[in-house]
């Protein structure tokens, strides 16, 4: 008999559709670095996508972590590989990006799926942050009280603040936001409501919120494992999400979507 399903990612993998023997035929690595203009600092993304059938799935990785400079160890063991398999890899990274990919082939974000989509306007980059930003704030259920920001991006910061929410930024690396506050690296529990990215599910961080939660409002603005955050908001994991898919809005100056889901039954 296996072992019971423990984390979020298990227990969403146990529950996915029979993947029969659909295989990952594409893999790809993303490696971006920004500044936006007005801005003092800038940062870098590296997501690791593959796809299966019609879909792409993804999941974000700290710059540098892939195997191989630029994944392609990764990229090898990966494309052609059977989803069934794969699902069972020893990089969470890699099980992440494959059962995105394999829940959105089965159902793509926004089919008859109790989600509202969110058309993102053309834009340069920091235009385009700051529409994201709106959108996702507007998913917390709060108009004051502290906010924790689990993946710290500025633009979230400003749209909380008016939003009246007072947000309290956290990232496991630490550091101090574009201006100068300092991140905590621990989630604490002096906050009303928790704002996570979906960079958190394959960490394990988002189960060490969930479990202290106490039934306080996790809404997640997912780029990593969308479709399966969709699965956590129907099951009552999460109290709201913003999901985006491939390509990402940093990837694409002309109009780009999210969905947006709040706690709904599938």
């Amino acid at each position: 008999m296996s072992a019971p399903a423990t984390t979020a990612l298990e227990r969403v993998t146990a529950a996915a559709p029979d993947s029969g023997d659909a295989r990952v035929s594409t893999a790809f690595v993303t490696r971006q670095g920004v500044r936006h203009d007005g801005r003092r600092r800038g940062y870098r993304n590296e997501v690791l996508s593959v796809r299966v059938g019609a879909a792409v799935g993804s999941c974000a990785v700290d710059p540098g972590a892939l195997a191989g400079e630029s994944g392609d160890a990764v990229l090898d063991r990966v494309v052609g590989g059977t989803v069934a398999d794969l699902l069972h890899d020893p990089d969470p990274a890699v099980r992440t990006a494959v059962l995105d990919a394999h829940l959105a082939d089965h159902r793509a974000l926004g089919d008859h799926d109790g989600s509202s989509a969110v058309d993102l306007p053309s834009g340069s980059s920091v235009a385009k942050s700051t529409a994201r930003a709106a959108a996702v704030a507007d998913l917390v259920p709060l108009r004051w009280g502290r906010v924790l920001v689990v993946g710290v991006v500025n633009s979230l910061l400003v749209a909380l603040r008016e939003r009246g929410c007072e947000p309290v930024p956290c990232d496991r690396l630490g550091g101090t936001t574009e201006w100068g506050e300092p991140i905590r690296t621990d989630h604490g529990d002096d906050w009303d409501a928790a704002l996570v990215t979906g960079m958190t599910l394959p960490d394990g961080g988002f189960d060490d919120l969930a479990a202290t939660a106490g039934g306080r409002p996790l809404v997640v603005f997912a780029q990593t494992g969308a479709a399966v955050f969709r699965a956590l908001v129907a099951d009552g994991s999460v109290t709201a999400l913003s999901a985006e898919p491939y390509p990402f809005f940093w990837l694409d100056g002309g109009p780009t979507r999210l969905h947006a889901y709040r706690g709904w039954s599938a």
